[in-house]
């Protein structure tokens, strides 16, 4: 999966993108093709948001989360993102 991630206000941590590189690459098996993935990370006072716009086959999906730690904001955008990806796979198969 290609991956871009941008930092807004938030210092780059090579740790972070290897951590997305490797939950996102779980996705490729959910998808027939591989996909691309923007990342935006950002800081604001106490929060840390975690966004993320994936894109593959003819599904767009888009996800937002925050927390007061980064991991966690990404664990739990990740968490949306597969669940609104399972859901909207199973929505295009059922039209079949």
């Amino acid at each position: 999966m290609h991956l871009s991630v941008t930092f807004k206000n938030f210092d780059s941590s090579d740790f972070l993108k290897s951590y997305l590189q490797d939950k996102l690459d779980r996705f490729d098996r959910l998808l027939n093709n591989p996909g691309s993935a923007d990342v935006v990370l950002r800081s604001e006072k106490e929060r840390r948001i975690a966004e993320i716009n994936l894109s593959a086959d003819r599904i767009d999906v888009h996800a937002s989360e925050e927390h007061t730690e980064m991991q966690a904001a990404i664990d739990l955008v990740l968490d949306k993102l597969k669940k609104q990806l399972l859901k909207s796979k199973d929505k295009m198969q059922s039209h079949r």
